[in-house]
C-alpha cells in the first residue's frame, strides 16, 4: 500500500482547495473541426461517420497526450445526439460542480450530432461518471436559478456511457455509473474474477439486532476449503453494495489465492437505504454495539473466527468510515485495525441530515476525541481522494493528531473522488496491509 509510514509525510499532493479541474481542447476534436470546415456536404457527413465507427471501436472518453505536459492527459466525455438532443450533462464524480451544473454542460461541434466535455486530468486519474440527454419540448429557461433546476431534475434520468464498455453496478435501485481510469492510475490487480481460482462462498443472513431496533441483512463471506483454524475477520460497511453491485468476492478470491491474506472471513451488513445508513452509520454508539456485541458472537457462534483484534480489521467508506474509526475508539479490544477510506470526518453529534458539511480548518469532532482520549492499541489506515474537497483536508488533521498521539498510522491520497472506483482498490490494498504476512 503506497501512503505514509508513521511519522512520516504523505506523498506530495496538490492543495485539496484547488478548483475543479480545468477545461482542455482535445486535439483529435480540434483536427475533424477544422476538416469538416474545409469540407464540402457529402465528404461532411463521411467524417462525421468515419470519428463515430473509430471512437465505437474504440470507446470512451478519448484519452489523448498534451504537447508539453507529460504529466496530463485530454479526457474528451462523448455523446451521441439526435435531432431531439437540446443539452447534454455530464455527471463526472467530484469533476462537477452540484451547485452549478450548466458548468458540466457538453458542448456541441456544430452541423454535427457530437457532443462533447474535455478535461485536463492527471495522468493517474481514475473515477466514475454518467450521462444525460435533454430531449424537453417547450421553452427553455433562463434565470440561471431555473436552469440549475431543471438540470438538477434530470440528473435522475442519468445513465452510464452507452460507448464506455468499463462500468459500475449501482445499487437502490439505482442506474450504474460508467468508469475511465487513465494509463498512470494505480493497479488494482485483484478487482477482476480469475478463471480457475478457488471460489469462497458467500451466504446472505438476517441478524436481529437489539441495539439497532431491527432486523439487519448481512453478507458472510466465507474462504474456499473451509476452515481448520481461526480465520481472520474483516467487518465491512455497505454489504449490499460490496456483495451487490462490487462482487468483492472475486478480490478476496484471488487475495487468498495469491497468498496476499490468509483465508478470512467478511461480515459485511447491509446499510438497507439512504435513511437507515444515515441513521446507523458515523460515530454512532448503538451500532458499534451491533457491530461489537451481536455481530461478531453471533458470526463466532457458527465459524471459527479470530477473537484477536489485531487480526481484526473493520472497514467503511464516507460515513462508513467514520462508523470504522468509532468502532476502534470505543472497542479497541474488539476491533484493532481501522480501514477508513474517505470517511465523513465533517460529522459529528447532532448533525441534521442534508445539513451542509463544515467547510475546511480546524479540528474534526471525531480527530479531537483521539486528541483528548487515553491511546488505544489499534492501528489506523486513511484514503482519500485529492478531489475530495474538504474532506482532504479533514483527513490529513486526524493523521497528525493520530501521529503525534504514537498510533500507528498511514494514509493514501489518489488521484480521484468519492468513488467506489477507487476504494475498491484501496480496499485490496489496506487488507494487505494489515493482514499481509
Amino acid at each position: 500500500m503506497s501512503g505514509a509510514a508513521p511519522g512520516a509525510p504523505a506523498r506530495p499532493a496538490a492543495d485539496s482547495t484547488r478548483p475543479l479541474p480545468r477545461p482542455a481542447e482535445s486535439p483529435r476534436l480540434t483536427r475533424l473541426a477544422d476538416r469538416l470546415a474545409a469540407a464540402g456536404p457529402d465528404a461532411h457527413d463521411a467524417l462525421v461517420a468515419e470519428f463515430w465507427a473509430a471512437v465505437e471501436e474504440s470507446g470512451t472518453p478519448l484519452v489523448e497526450p498534451l504537447d508539453g505536459d507529460p504529466g496530463h492527459r485530454a479526457v474528451t466525455f462523448l455523446w451521441r445526439g439526435h435531432r431531439a438532443t437540446r443539452q447534454v450533462l455530464l455527471l463526472a464524480n467530484r469533476l462537477m460542480d452540484r451547485d452549478h451544473l450548466a458548468g458540466s454542460l457538453l458542448d456541441r461541434l456544430p452541423d454535427t450530432d457530437i457532443w462533447y466535455r474535455t478535461y485536463r486530468l492527471r495522468a493517474d486519474h481514475r473515477g466514475s461518471y454518467r450521462m444525460v440527454a435533454d430531449i424537453s419540448t417547450g421553452p427553455q429557461p433562463a434565470p440561471p436559478a431555473a436552469v440549475q433546476d431543471r438540470l438538477r431534475a434530470l440528473t435522475s434520468h442519468a445513465v452510464p456511457d452507452p460507448l464506455n464498455r468499463l462500468s459500475l453496478n449501482g445499487r437502490w435501485q439505482e442506474a450504474g455509473s460508467s468508469l475511465f481510469e487513465l494509463d498512470q492510475a494505480p493497479a488494482q490487480p485483484w478487482r477482476e474474477a480469475r478463471p480457475g481460482v478457488p471460489r469462497g462462498t458467500v451466504e446472505r443472513h438476517t441478524l436481529p439486532s437489539a441495539a439497532l431496533g431491527a432486523d439487519r441483512p448481512v453478507q458472510v463471506y466465507l474462504p474456499p476449503g473451509g476452515a481448520t483454524a481461526a480465520l481472520d475477520v474483516l467487518v465491512l460497511c455497505d454489504g449490499d453494495m460490496w456483495f451487490g453491485g462490487l462482487d468483492t468476492r472475486h478480490t478476496l478470491d484471488a487475495l487468498i489465492a495469491d497468498g496476499a491474506v490468509p483465508p478470512l472471513a467478511v461480515l459485511a451488513p447491509e446499510s438497507v437505504d439512504r435513511a437507515t445508513r444515515w441513521r446507523e452509520l458515523g460515530a454512532r454508539d448503538p451500532y458499534v454495539a451491533f457491530l461489537a456485541d451481536e455481530l461478531l458472537p453471533w458470526a463466532a457462534a457458527r465459524w471459527p473466527l479470530t477473537a484477536d483484534p489485531a487480526r481484526t480489521v473493520v472497514a467503511g467508506q464516507s460515513l462508513g468510515g467514520m462508523a470504522a474509526l468509532y468502532a476502534c475508539f470505543l472497542r479497541p479490544e474488539r476491533f484493532g485495525n481501522a480501514l477508513a477510506q474517505s470517511p465523513s470526518l465533517w460529522w459529528r453529534p447532532g448533525l441534521p441530515h442534508q445539513v451542509p458539511k463544515q467547510s475546511a480548518g480546524g479540528t474534526p469532532w471525531l480527530a479531537q476525541h483521539f486528541a483528548d482520549a487515553e491511546k488505544r492499541d489499534i492501528r489506523v489506515h486513511l484514503d482519500v481522494g485529492l478531489h475530495e474537497g474538504a474532506m482532504v483536508d479533514h483527513s490529513r488533521a486526524l493523521h497528525d493528531v493520530l501521529r503525534r498521539r504514537g498510533y500507528p498510522v498511514t494514509r493514501t491520497e489518489f488521484n480521484g473522488g468519492h468513488d467506489y472506483a477507487c476504494w475498491r482498490g484501496g480496499l485490496a490494498d489496506g487488507l494487505v496491509s494489515f493482514l499481509g504476512h
